[in-house]
C-alpha cells in the first residue's frame, strides 16, 4: 500500500543531505543555473562524481541575470523553504545575515487581510528577508565552491538520445555546436522550458500542460530603509477577492543594502503602481498604516511592472512512456501565481525529491518513476492551494475540481478563523509555508475549530 500524500510531503520535508557522499553515477548535467538548477546541482554533487551546470548566462558574475526576468521583483522565502536551504547549506542563515539579509522571524511578520491584523502566531519557523538576487547569489556561491561542480556558458539546445534514454545535452557556444555528456540530465529551464517540443522532436510523446488564467500585473519599489534592525520586518495585506478593489493586495520587506522592497498587484485590467506617484497614493490610501510609513521615505530607482499570465504544470509523471536518464524541476515542471511566494521553497521540495530518488539506489537505464511519483506529491500540494485561491477571484473562470463549491466554502471559513484564532492560523501557517500538506486542514477539527472561531468573531 503507497504512503498517503501527507506522509510522503512530511518525509520531503525531513529530507537530509547524507553524512558522506555516495556516488551512483558519473556525470550530471543540470540545464538551466537559476534557484531550482543550483539546488538540483547541490543535491547531485553528493551522488554523482562530477555535475555541470549548462546557463547562458555566466553564473560567475553576481546581482541580477538577464535570464531572471522576474529577478527584480519581490520574492518571498518562505519558511519551508528556508528550512529546506538550511539543510542543503549548513550555517546559510548566519552567512546570509553577515552578507546583509535581515532576519524575519514570526513576531516581526505582520499579516492583514481586509485591514484587520491577523493574530501573532507562536511559532519557531524562521526566515530570511532579501531580494531575488540576493537569495539566488547566496545558493549560487555555496553550490559553486562544491569541488565536483562545474559551469558552461551555452546555450542548450537539444538533447542526445541512445534508444530509450537521454545521454546528454546539445549546447551552442558562441556560434559552435557541441554536447554535454551525461548518466543524467536535469531540466530546469523554468517557465519557457523546451524540453517538451524536444521530447515531440524525438519522437515521444509530449506531456499534457495544464493551464489556470490568472492575469496578474505587479509592481515593486525601493525604498530607503532608516533602520538598521526594522520592526516589523515583513508586512503583508490582502484583500478578499469579493471586496470592490482595484488591488489586491501589497506588501514590503526589508532587504539587504538598507532598502525596503514594496509591492502591490491587481488583477485583468487592474495595474496598480505602476508609476511611482501612483505606487505612492496607494500606499497611503489603500493600505494600512504601516504602509503610509514607508510611502515617506526616498523611492530609489523606477518602478518595476511584470505581468504574470498563467499557472501552468506539465504532467510528466502521466506520460506513458518517457525516456530514462532525465528529469525536470522547478518552474519548468508547475509554475504558480507568484502572489503565493511558492516558487523557491518549490523547488527545494523537488531537490529533496531527487535526494530521496538517488539515495534510493535506482536504475539509472529505467525512466525515473519513482522520482515522478514524490514530485508529483509536492506539484499537487502547491497546485491545489495556489489554484484554489484563484479561483475565488471574479475573473478566474475555471476550469473547477470536483468538489469545488463545498471546498470553497471550507477554505473561506479557514481563512477568516485565521484573523481571529491562534490554533487555526498555526495550522493554517504550517501549510501555506509548505511544512505541511494541505490535507492536514480538511479535517473535522480544524473545519469545526473554524466555524466556533469565526461564530465567536460574529
Amino acid at each position: 500500500m503507497s504512503p498517503s500524500p501527507a506522509r510522503v510531503f512530511a518525509a520531503l520535508n525531513a529530507v537530509r543531505p547524507p553524512d558522506q557522499p555516495s556516488p551512483v553515477l558519473g556525470k550530471a548535467v543540470v540545464v538551466g543555473g537559476s534557484v531550482a538548477g543550483l539546488l538540483a546541482a547541490r543535491v547531485l554533487s553528493d551522488h554523482a562524481e562530477s555535475v555541470v551546470v549548462v546557463d547562458r548566462d555566466d553564473l560567475h558574475t553576481s546581482g541580477a541575470r538577464p535570464g531572471v526576468p522576474q529577478g527584480t521583483q519581490l520574492h518571498a522565502l518562505l519558511p519551508g523553504g528556508f528550512l529546506q536551504l538550511e539543510r542543503l547549506f549548513p550555517g546559510f542563515r548566519e552567512q546570509a545575515l553577515a552578507q546583509g539579509a535581515i532576519a524575519a522571524p514570526p513576531a516581526s511578520r505582520r499579516n492583514y487581510l481586509d485591514g484587520r491584523v491577523k493574530v501573532v502566531v507562536p511559532d519557531d519557523a524562521d526566515s530570511l528577508a532579501g531580494s531575488r538576487p540576493f537569495l539566488e547569489g547566496l545558493i549560487r556561491q555555496r553550490v559553486l565552491r562544491l569541488p565536483n561542480v562545474k559551469t558552461v556558458a551555452a546555450r542548450a539546445t537539444g538533447l542526445v538520445f541512445e534508444g530509450e534514454r537521454v545521454t546528454g545535452v546539445r549546447c551552442d557556444v558562441g556560434g559552435m555546436s557541441g554536447a554535454e555528456s551525461g548518466d543524467l540530465v536535469v531540466d530546469a529551464m523554468g517557465r519557457s522550458s523546451r524540453l517538451s517540443e524536444w521530447l515531440e522532436q524525438a519522437g515521444w510523446d509530449r506531456p499534457v500542460t495544464r493551464r489556470m488564467t490568472v492575469d496578474l500585473n505587479y509592481s515593486t519599489a525601493l525604498f530607503r530603509r532608516q533602520e538598521a534592525n526594522p520592526d516589523p520586518t515583513l508586512v503583508l495585506a490582502l484583500h478578499s477577492p469579493d471586496r470592490s478593489s482595484d488591488v489586491a493586495g501589497a506588501a514590503f520587506f526589508a532587504i539587504e543594502d538598507g532598502r525596503w522592497m514594496a509591492m502591490m498587484a491587481g488583477y485583468g485590467d487592474n495595474r496598480p503602481g505602476r508609476t511611482a506617484e501612483d505606487f505612492v497614493r496607494r500606499l497611503r490610501e489603500q493600505f494600512p498604516p504601516e504602509f503610509g510609513a514607508l510611502a515617506g521615505n526616498e523611492m530609489l530607482g523606477d518602478v518595476q511592472t511584470y505581468r504574470h499570465a498563467d499557472s501552468r504544470r506539465r504532467d510528466f509523471h502521466a506520460l506513458k512512456r518517457f525516456p530514462a536518464g532525465l528529469v525536470s524541476v522547478g518552474d519548468a515542471v508547475a509554475s504558480f501565481n507568484p502572489v503565493y511566494g511558492q516558487g523557491i521553497t518549490a523547488a527545494a521540495l523537488h531537490a529533496a525529491c531527487l535526494s530521496t530518488y538517488l539515495r534510493s539506489g535506482p536504475d539509472l537505464g529505467a525512466p525515473a518513476r519513482e522520482f515522478l511519483a514524490l514530485q508529483k506529491v509536492v506539484v499537487d500540494a502547491a497546485w491545489s492551494m495556489s489554484t484554489s485561491a484563484d479561483l475565488a477571484l471574479p475573473h478566474v473562470d475555471g476550469p473547477y475540481p470536483r468538489g469545488y463549491r463545498i471546498s470553497s466554502w471550507v477554505g473561506n471559513q479557514i481563512v477568516r478563523a485565521t484573523v481571529t484564532d491562534v490554533a487555526t492560523a498555526r495550522r493554517f501557517n504550517q501549510v501555506v509555508s509548505m511544512r505541511t500538506h494541505p490535507n492536514s486542514l480538511a479535517t473535522p477539527g480544524v473545519i469545526l475549530g473554524a466555524l466556533r472561531a469565526n461564530r465567536r468573531a460574529r
